[in-house]
């Protein structure tokens, strides 16, 4: 039975791979790649060195397939319809890729930015490939440096504080508003800088953009003073790479 490994590769760091990511990917024939245009190909690059570095070469295949886009401009209400046709959108290539590219008998791997479980939708995508029933395969996963673990790691800090709970949640939902009840939160997926609502609160803001990477950029601080050298050091990153990926941990002081 074909087999398929989804790979936590990290935040960015080639260095973030594990040693069980390394093994199974020695142990792979054929590797996914979706490919998101040139703006962001510097991620499928990162994903071609990993392999060069780590795998003998003519040992393996990749097969490269292009992204579907996915509607952003969704309001609140069309959201998750939204991004539940971009992941129907991906599994046709899923299936397609798996059905035509891999034998019966070989393995396939899907490198996933940071952790497949935090925020990735490839296994969500895989289960919906096995539940149409027109292909068969079984596959596993393998845990990565996740975005938030590289993020705290960078700024040398702690995710939690002694019996105190954490929330990771998106931009969005902060925009609605700071969790009750939770006065350490994790922020992924925010295109509108949502933590600029917050700087009259009492609060410290750990930020990280490109983690892992040549290009990272860290500030932190109470976010008062903080938030204007992000919103600055955003614009310039990405008028100049064309896209950015960030994270930052927001920090209610006692």
């Amino acid at each position: 039975m074909r087999e398929i490994h989804v790979i936590g590769i990290g935040a960015g760091d080639p260095e973030h791979l594990t040693l069980q990511a390394v093994r199974l990917m020695r142990s792979t024939d054929v590797f996914f790649v979706l490919d998101k245009g040139e703006v962001k190909s510097d991620l499928t690059d990162l994903r071609r060195e990993m392999l060069r570095t780590h795998i003998p070469e003519g040992s393996y295949r990749v097969v490269e397939a292009r992204d579907p886009e996915r509607d952003r401009t969704a309001g609140s209400a069309a959201y998750s319809p939204a991004v539940g046709d971009w992941r129907s959108a991906r599994a046709d290539i899923y299936e397609r890729l798996i059905a035509e590219e891999l034998g019966e008998d070989e393995s396939g791997a899907f490198l996933v930015w940071g952790d497949p479980s935090l925020y990735d939708s490839t296994i969500a995508i895989l289960d919906e490939v096995l539940a149409r029933g027109n292909v068969a395969f079984a596959y596993d996963v393998v845990p990565g440096v996740s975005s938030v673990s590289a993020l705290v790691a960078r700024h040398r800090t702690g995710l939690n504080r002694v019996a105190r709970p954490v929330q990771i949640t998106t931009g969005r939902r902060l925009a609605e508003g700071f969790p009750e009840g939770v006065d350490d939160v994790v922020v992924m997926l925010d295109a509108h800088q949502a933590f600029r609502a917050h700087t009259d609160d009492d609060v410290d803001i750990y930020w990280g953009a490109y983690l892992g990477t040549p290009d990272e950029i860290l500030v932190s601080g109470p976010i008062a003073e903080a938030a204007p050298r992000i919103e600055e050091l955003r614009a310039e990153a990405r008028e100049r790479k064309g896209w950015i990926m960030d994270t930052y941990l927001l920090r209610r002081r006692p």
